[in-house]
């Protein structure tokens, strides 16, 4: 049966750095934000986010992004709401997208907030992207052209270093883009060990 191996890792740890470097080498992976975000657009979820946070966050159709992320990440319950609308049609997708992974040893599910969601729960092991949180905002600030309150409130909303490195497995630390790859490397021989 095909492992699950989850990865993680806070805003700005460079986790799809990782997702991508673990891709070159033939891995399959499950990147769940890329994947709520293209659900997020269905009708189905477009209806369920205006029941629940009203027509002013729809625009010609589709959902405001940027408009829903101000009600949402400066407000703990509105995003409880908006996470049990995606959530479950993101489980279901994975469902369906691993069936077609059947075949493969193991595949990575990259997910942001793996274990505030219970996520976790599904994988066989867990991987953990993690670098000075001062590093992570610089990097957030200058790949969204957020603010430093914005990703401040985001990583308020996220588990800290320290909570996820001790339910996981393994830790990258992804300060150094060859020194990544060679952890990386060293996690994948680890893995393979376990078949």
């Amino acid at each position: 049966m095909t492992k699950i191996i989850g990865l993680t890792g806070g805003i700005g740890s460079g986790k799809s750095t990782v997702a991508r470097y673990l891709e070159s080498k033939g891995i399959s992976i499950y990147i769940a934000d890329d994947e709520a975000r293209k659900l997020t657009d269905t009708t189905d979820v477009v209806s369920a986010i205006e029941k629940v946070f009203g027509a002013d966050v729809i625009e010609n159709g589709l959902v405001n992004r940027k408009l829903l992320s101000q009600i949402v990440f400066n407000n703990a319950k509105n995003l409880e709401k908006l996470n049990s609308i995606i959530h479950p049609v993101v489980r279901n997708h994975f469902v369906e997208w691993l069936k077609n992974h059947s075949d493969e040893e193991f595949i990575i599910k990259e997910v942001a907030i793996l274990f505030e969601s219970g996520s976790y729960k599904d994988c066989d092991k867990i991987i953990t992207v993690e670098v000075p949180e001062e590093i992570r905002i610089q990097r957030v600030i200058k790949r969204d052209a957020s603010s430093e309150d914005d990703v401040r409130a985001r990583m308020r909303n996220q588990w800290t270093d320290k909570m996820r490195a001790e339910k996981s497995d393994f830790v990258v630390v992804n300060i150094d883009r060859d020194a990544m790859k060679l952890q990386v490397d060293q996690i994948l021989k680890n893995l393979k060990k376990l078949q």
